[in-house]
């Protein structure tokens, strides 16, 4: 070549060719996830492109046997008897079906009792260690919805690894009897049937109605596990009412009491007036209002609306004299209970005041004017507050402070009782009504005025929550927390993320009493009885004439000792325990505890608790403090809190919205109006299904595509980041199931490519004949499995999902598989050899890593794959897992692959540049040691630079054609593309012209309007930060056309 390329070497803008490796890891992983959504998009696109094609082209007909090959295959039959193995000799269908993959896998694996623990002969321990978690339990009220799904797929997915490590696992199933929850189903399931109450029908017949729910919800929740591929060890399942489990909580609460741990006392509870029962703060939510609202109330006509959210002033009359003191209150109808005013000591508005005292509007009761430096602000409002001790928590401890009286105003039904004069008997929302107008009557009303605040209601009723009075059991928390405290310090117990290990550092510094007392009759009947002693008056709610028992014989062997030689019946307290008491057993329970059984000698303490951070104090903490109470150890070693999983708007799931997603409907399939058909065989009120309706047609309009649970699992794995909340978008589990098919197709691929007969080599160690691509792939397969083992032990399931989605995706199917294309169908037969030897081992390989992910299609997979000589291993599930292989590992292969694949993404650049797609010839330049490594690469280039016809390698600049566009590799490397007669000038040019017009328009008007005299002042900041971003995006518009454009013009040179 006599000159010189006349052509300016082209860089794209934006592109990075270099081989240097980015030391941000952030970056990086910005950069793979960033990866991984595109593709989803694409895909998503992609799909979308399809439906709106025509059904046939003309082309097409020229190829029948692509039409034939789209062909729907037939409805998937599961043929395989119960427990027995599937038949894998059947050819794999062309695409992936998850309703055939999962078919059969789950029954088999529990026959051949693959996930019972793991033994050595002598019935110990194995040496590679111990793994157990305790399932947490969930509810007998109904379906899982995807929250469950993600602690399963968590949970499972580190079964499975640890598994895989050789070491002995247990993963201990179960479910939760659910008190209130499940006594608040089946009383309206009761009522929507048979209009009976609970009441009605009597004690026992319920809670036989209650074990009926019970074996059939059950059973549904077994069945969503299996699906979701738990690899429980079922011979252990537990039951928290079973008679095992029972036990354990009777002798607690006899334990505790002998101890005097338990104590009984009247104190404020959050009352539930349409369940009468206490209820925990768990299950009790906080309706935040920002001002005056009407609401509707449980147990009163539906037309009727109640006000919150104001704050009332009235004022009551001082003793003696014509002075009144204005209060305010946000329950109006609590004055009828008040017993004090307090007011600052240091308050120079009411010195005159100290000792004196108010009369009550109504009563006429004498109530004291009381000086207390807590709980009263001088600076808020009037500085003088009403004080309703036995109604408000806050006032209660004033109450106790200042021994004030406390008067109940209320029944259990919300009515107001015989305390309230001419109020009694009314339901206390139509009191709220009469007080205030009575008050208006009497000309004490001051004023109502808008009131920012929180309304407790029942998360199972909708019932305004009430704080009452009433005689209790508690659990005295205060040295077990100091423990459980402590164990957090010392580190035997660690919580992650740390965001909830600073929640349960505050939650145990300031523990309260626990109300273990539940007014229903579904659960553990609390085994204290109270002795009426014959012709004495006692108070029902004074401990002192209690005794509980592990039987009843027990107990009144306890009450003769206590009143010795005295008459008299027992009487069990109908109560039954709060559902947390048993479930506070649940890591030693399951093992048999008090018992000393093997199972609690060899798996406990357990080795992780995974739940929802949302829980860590009601149950994580109180196992860790009844734990060590009761066993001396700490239950679990770690604790590691899952996100909460939210709708794709980042709303709460509700049964109201129409959000919440049962896992086998993203797993089958559903469509729209069966959605509906479930909302409306459910308990929601009418009004409620309305709302939910329109929820589920604005999330799901065309229903809830097929996603199998490989893809469920893998997705939400890849959502859980520590301390996130997870979005989830169902069109992104969709986009794994896609994901699917592509490992689905690699593996057809690879057994396509291995010959009948094909024996893979005895081991996968290397043969030292291994091609520069071979050499890659292993040392890429090398760091996913020390990457995956590596955040797996971290937790983070995000990086761990990454890893292996990007070697699958982005090394083994996108570059090693298409490399290797032209060799497996060459005639080098030992360079095919190799070339399938390490595909093999790759594959293999990959599956084990992506198992505890995907564990039905790796089954699948992993057994169509011919086996090594002497590998007798029956199943994924017990293959070893992969970890750091030291012979692998091969950093100059790595580099100079980089090089290559540099080569070839500089080559797609030029290509892209000039808008070519086909027939591309590409030359490299470099130094003799580049053109040595690279010319031994050409096939694969070509291979790997779609659109390119040849690849030649050179010495010297020479020996480049004319008419060539270059990119700059890296020093001694330079790629350069035949451009010269290879492009419609004229044309692309034109295309620019038009695009860079209207671009330019669009840029013009958006400025102008910026420019405009009110631009600032009326337009939002929000507003006008998008439009500033709109601008930039513009302007980088423009220069990246105009480059374009010059680009081709030089062409005409």
């Amino acid at each position: 070549m006599a000159d010189t390329n006349p052509i300016t070497p082209v860089v794209a803008e934006g592109s990075d060719v270099s081989i240097e490796k980015s030391k941000n890891a952030d970056k990086n992983e910005a950069k793979r996830l960033a990866k991984m959504e595109k593709f989803l998009a694409k895909q998503k696109a992609a799909a979308e492109k399809s439906k709106a094609a025509p059904a046939a082209k003309e082309d097409k007909k020229a190829k029948p046997e692509k039409a034939a090959a789209a062909a729907p295959e037939p409805e998937f039959v599961n043929t395989t008897p119960k427990g027995e193995k599937k038949d894998m000799s059947e050819p794999m269908a062309a695409t992936y079906n998850p309703k055939a993959v999962e078919a059969a896998w789950n029954d088999w694996w529990e026959k051949e009792a693959f996930f019972e623990p793991e033994l050595t002969a002598e019935g110990k321990v194995k040496e590679e260690g111990l793994f157990v978690i305790a399932a947490p339990p969930p509810n007998i009220t109904g379906s899982l919805h995807t929250g469950h799904a993600l602690a399963v797929s968590i949970e499972d997915g580190l079964a499975r690894w640890n598994r895989m490590l050789g070491k002995t696992v247990l993963f201990n199933p179960g479910t939760d009897h659910a008190g209130i929850s499940a006594q608040a189903v089946v009383e309206k399931m009761l009522w929507k049937e048979s209009k009976q109450t609970r009441h009605d029908i009597g004690r026992e017949d319920f809670v036989k109605k209650i074990w009926d729910w019970k074996d059939v919800y059950q059973a549904r929740i077994n069945n969503q596990v299996r699906r979701l591929g738990a690899s429980y060890d079922w011979t252990r399942e537990a039951f928290t009412l079973s008679e095992s489990l029972s036990k354990a909580v009777t002798e607690t609460f006899c334990r505790f009491h002998e101890e005097g741990i338990i104590y009984r006392a009247t104190r404020l509870v959050n009352w539930c007036s349409e369940l009468n029962t206490a209820l925990s703060n768990l299950e009790v939510d906080n309706k935040e209002l920002t001002g005056r609202t009407l609401m509707n109330v449980p147990g009163y006509d539906a037309k009727e609306k109640f006000e919150f959210g104001v704050l009332i002033s009235f004022a009551y009359p001082v003793e003696g004299s014509d002075e009144k003191i204005i209060v305010a209150t946000t329950r109006i109808e609590t004055m009828i209970g008040d017993t004090a005013v307090a007011i600052h000591p240091k308050d120079e508005r009411y010195k005159h005041l100290h000792g004196k005292f108010v009369i009550h509007p109504f009563s006429g009761r004498r109530i004291p004017i009381i000086l207390d430096d807590i709980v009263v602000d001088m600076a808020f409002g009037t500085g003088a507050v009403k004080m309703t001790p036995a109604h408000d928590f806050n006032d209660y401890e004033v109450g106790k402070r200042h021994n004030l009286e406390f008067i109940n105003i209320l029944n259990d039904d919300g009515t107001l009782n015989n305390n309230c004069g001419e109020f009694s008997g009314m339901k206390r929302f139509h009191a709220r009504v009469a007080v205030l107008k009575a008050l208006k009557e009497k000309g004490l009303y001051v004023e109502t005025v808008d009131n920012a605040m929180t309304v407790p209601v029942c998360s199972k009723t909708g019932d305004v929550i009430e704080p009452l009075m009433k005689p209790q059991w508690w659990v005295n928390c205060k040295d077990m927390a100091a423990d459980a405290l402590q164990a957090a310090k010392d580190g035997r117990l660690t919580i992650k993320p740390q965001t909830s290990e600073k929640d349960y550092y505050r939650w145990m510094e300031n523990i309260n009493d626990w109300c273990i007392s539940r007014q229903i009759w579904w659960g553990h009947r609390i085994p204290a009885y109270f002795v009426r002693i014959e012709g004495e008056e006692q108070d029902f709610a004074d401990g002192k004439f209690w005794v509980s028992g592990r039987t009843e014989a027990a107990a009144r062997e306890s009450a003769e000792k206590k009143f010795a030689g005295k008459k008299f019946t027992l009487e069990q307290d109908p109560d039954v325990l709060d559902t947390w008491f048993s479930s506070g057993l649940w890591p030693f329970s399951i093992m048999g505890w008090p018992e000393k059984t093997a199972d609690l000698e060899k798996f406990y303490p357990t080795s992780l608790l995974e739940t929802g951070w949302d829980i860590l104090f009601f149950w994580v903490a109180r196992m860790v403090m009844l734990g060590i109470k009761l066993t001396g150890q700490v239950p679990f070693s770690e604790v590691y809190c899952h996100a909460l999983v939210r709708d794709a708007q980042g709303r709460k799931m509700s049964k109201s919205l129409g959000n919440v997603i049962d896992p086998i409907d993203v797993i089958e399939g559903i469509s729209l109006q069966a959605l509906h058909d479930k909302l409306r065989s459910g308990n929601l009120d009418p009004r409620e299904i309305i709302k939910a309706e329109q929820g589920q047609k604005m999330d799901f309009p065309n229903g809830i595509p097929e996603c199998g649970t490989d893809a469920l699992r893998f997705c939400l794995g890849a959502y859980s980041a520590f301390g996130k909340d997870i979005n989830l978008d169902i069109m992104r589990v969709d986009g794994y199931r896609k994901f699917c098919n592509k490992l689905w197709n690699a593996t057809r691929f690879a057994l396509l490519k291995f010959e009948d007969g094909f024996l893979p080599n005895k081991t996968a160690a290397k043969s030292g004949r291994e091609s520069l691509a071979e050499r890659w792939i292993l040392n890429k397969l090398n760091v996913a499995a020390v990457e995956i083992n590596d955040q797996l032990g971290q937790r983070n399931f995000m990086k761990a999902t990454d890893a292996i989605y990007k070697f699958w995706l982005y090394e083994l199917c996108d570059v090693y598989i298409e490399i290797i294309k032209p060799i497996t169908d060459g005639n080098d037969q030992a360079a095919r050899r190799s070339a399938q030897d390490t595909l093999y081992t790759c594959l293999e390989a990959a599956l084990r890593m992506l198992h505890p992910f995907m564990p039905f299609l790796t089954e699948e997979l992993y057994q169509r794959l011919p086996r090594r000589d002497g590998d007798k291993i029956p199943t994924i599930v017990k293959s070893p897992f992969p970890v750091n292989n030291p012979e692998y590992i091969d950093s100059q292969a790595d580099a100079d692959f980089e090089l290559v694949f540099a080569v070839v993404r500089s080559g797609r650049s030029l290509m892209a540049d000039y808008n070519m797609t086909k027939g591309a010839q590409i030359y490299i330049q470099g130094s003799p040691e580049t053109a040595k490594l690279l010319l031994s690469e050409e096939a694969g280039i070509v291979t790997l630079t779609k659109g390119c016809k040849s690849c030649k390698v050179v010495g010297e600049s020479e020996q480049i054609p004319d008419g060539c566009a270059s990119i700059t590799v890296q020093e001694g490397c330079v790629v350069y593309l035949l451009v010269k007669g290879m492009v419609d000038v004229e044309a692309e040019v034109q295309k620019i012209e038009k695009k860079l017009a209207k671009v330019q328009k669009a840029y013009e008007d958006l400025l102008k309007k910026t420019q405009d005299a009110t631009y600032l002042t009326k337009v939002k900041p929000e507003i006008r930060e998008m439009n500033d971003a709109k601008l930039k995006d513009y302007e980088h518009e423009i220069t990246t056309l105009t480059n374009g454009m010059d680009t081709f013009l030089k062409l005409k040179d």
